[in-house]
């Protein structure tokens, strides 16, 4: 019985980490957002090789001996893409960030104690 209460609080302790919460969450999104680009690739795709489909007599990308192959690695190209354009942006504005950051204070304040003591000094106060 002790064995299960730890292993129940265990569990909770590792539930509530913010890592875990935020890769569940990013997960969710991630598998949304793959729906909808899988949707707009067989749209897209669809509409530009329709000719091309008509002539072949395919009614589908899919319905090709390795259309289901072609639409995937469209879509992860797609996918990979969006997440490069989104992480390259963050890192833009965190080196953004970065060059607009306030001095350290308590640098300048030590700085500042230096030279009232060096100050001091040359008055022999």
């Amino acid at each position: 019985m002790r064995a299960a209460r730890t292993f129940l609080a265990d569990f909770r302790a590792f539930i509530n980490r913010g890592n875990v919460i935020d890769l569940a969450v990013a997960v969710v999104i991630g598998g949304a957002f793959g729906k909808v680009v899988d949707a707009v690739v067989s749209l897209v795709m669809g509409s530009l090789l329709q000719p091309a489909l008509k002539a072949a007599n395919v009614d589908a990308i899919a319905n090709w001996p390795a259309g289901a192959v072609l639409v995937a690695l469209i879509n992860f190209l797609v996918i990979s893409f969006v997440v490069f354009l989104i992480v390259r942006s963050i890192e833009t504005l965190r080196r953004k960030e970065e060059a607009v950051a306030p001095p350290d204070t308590q640098a300048q304040l030590a700085s500042a104690v230096t030279r009232l003591a060096d100050a001091l000094d040359r008055r022999q106060l």
